[in-house]
């Protein structure tokens, strides 16, 4: 088999100062891609980055060149828009095209839901939902005109499953599954495809929420080789979620059962029906909102 070449691809890779991010970028720029090494230090509320301050994207481009690929550093916070366009044009200016996009940014502010602030709250969301929607707009319409794209994302179990102290987190991090989705059903004339992945790493932001004695088994480069793989040409899947780590790589999907039908219901008859609605049995889900009406339309009448 022959090895996945990025020659001529152009990627922007955000939060690519230390952890995911920097393996993504050193992964792509091995195999011959151009990368935009996008990175602002985080100096917010979290005692985490005092005591281990990341790496800058300055470094991981010079450690890149000093390899012999091609990258180039970016500052600037892709949680605002000035930022995210400007991160755009600066690939575009550099290197004069962008074909792949890695939205890797991310910060923890964790607080149980009684105590949590609005400040908090927000600081999330910008960043990791926020983010991945400003960077995804500024990049997708040249992605368009060239016909060819790939998105690849960052969601979390957190945001899947839920996770207590992480409300801020986990919504966010569902957020970027629905935009995920629905950027593959806009992206699909195009060839433009939006995958997510929910990686399971011992990084700067997960070392003391994770057990220790993990860092090798679940480093970085053991969540690199799916990114890699959903962010080249050759891969056609759009729209589906991943999580990845430790040497697995699992597809995660909403599912829905075959549910209970009604005419005319009565709440007694939701209590007496509750165990066919809660049912877990197998049930195929239309791939679109019009579809999946039509589904429970003909199921009805």
């Amino acid at each position: 088999m022959s090895d996945l070449r990025f020659d001529g691809r152009v990627a922007i890779v955000t939060g690519a100062g230390h952890g995911l991010g920097r393996s993504y970028a050193l992964e792509l720029t091995a195999r011959g891609a151009k990368v935009v090494v996008n990175d602002v230090r985080d100096t917010g509320e979290d005692a985490r980055t005092a005591a281990a301050p990341p790496m800058a994207a300055d470094d991981v481009t010079a450690e890149i060149r000093n390899r012999g690929g091609t990258a180039l550093a970016d500052r600037g916070d892709i949680s605002t828009e000035a930022g995210a366009e400007a991160l755009v044009e600066a690939a575009l200016d550099a290197f004069g095209r962008v074909d792949i996009v890695v939205n890797n940014a991310g910060i923890l502010r964790d607080k149980s839901f009684k105590n949590i602030s609005v400040s908090e709250w927000d600081a999330v969301l910008d960043v990791h939902l926020r983010g991945t929607f400003l960077v995804s707009r500024a990049a997708f319409g040249h992605l368009r005109e060239h016909g060819y794209g790939r998105i690849v994302n960052t969601t979390s179990r957190s945001g899947l499953f839920g996770n207590f102290g992480q409300s801020n987190y986990a919504a966010a991090e569902m957020g970027v599954v629905g935009l995920t989705k629905t950027l593959a059903i806009e992206g699909t004339r195009y060839d433009i495809t939006a995958n997510a992945v929910a990686p399971i790493a011992y990084t700067r932001m997960t070392s003391d929420l994770l057990p220790p004695g993990t860092e090798e088994k679940l480093a970085p480069e053991r969540v690199t080789p799916a990114v890699v793989w959903l962010a080249h040409e050759d891969c056609e899947t759009s729209g589906e979620i991943y999580t990845v780590g430790g040497g697995r790589v699992a597809r995660v999907f909403v599912a829905e059962g075959p549910g209970a039908v009604f005419r005319d219901a009565a709440p007694e008859d939701i209590r007496d029906s509750w165990p066919d609605i809660n049912a877990e049995r197998p049930y195929v889900i239309p791939r679109s909102l019009a579809e999946h009406a039509q589904e429970h339309f003909s199921r009805l009448f």
